[in-house]
């Protein structure tokens, strides 16, 4: 599987791709210049329990460390990455 990040204005994704098939997505938007808010996450019912979505959420995560931002995550998926996973918390916007 592969993550391709697309970016349009102040609205972005993350895309799970698998044989040239979407099957995941995480959603975001901008706000100001260094903030990414997470919006919704949803993978393909034969990936669930699998780590797509948590790969999805690392995708956002490396994106956000390459470019100082922060991460505010809305979704409850992303939310709930965040909260088991401290040592994601450099880019968490507290």
């Amino acid at each position: 599987m592969d993550v391709e990040h697309v970016e349009q204005g102040a609205k972005g994704a993350f895309v799970l791709v698998e044989a040239n098939e979407h099957v995941g997505e995480m959603t975001y938007s901008k706000a100001g210049s260094n903030l990414l808010i997470i919006d919704h996450t949803e993978v393909a019912d034969k990936l669930r329990g699998q780590g797509a979505g948590k790969t999805l959420v690392l995708a956002a995560v490396a994106y956000a460390r390459k470019n100082n931002l922060k991460i505010l995550p809305l979704c409850p998926f992303a939310k709930a990455v965040f909260n088991r996973s401290p040592e994601l918390h450099d880019v968490l916007n507290t």
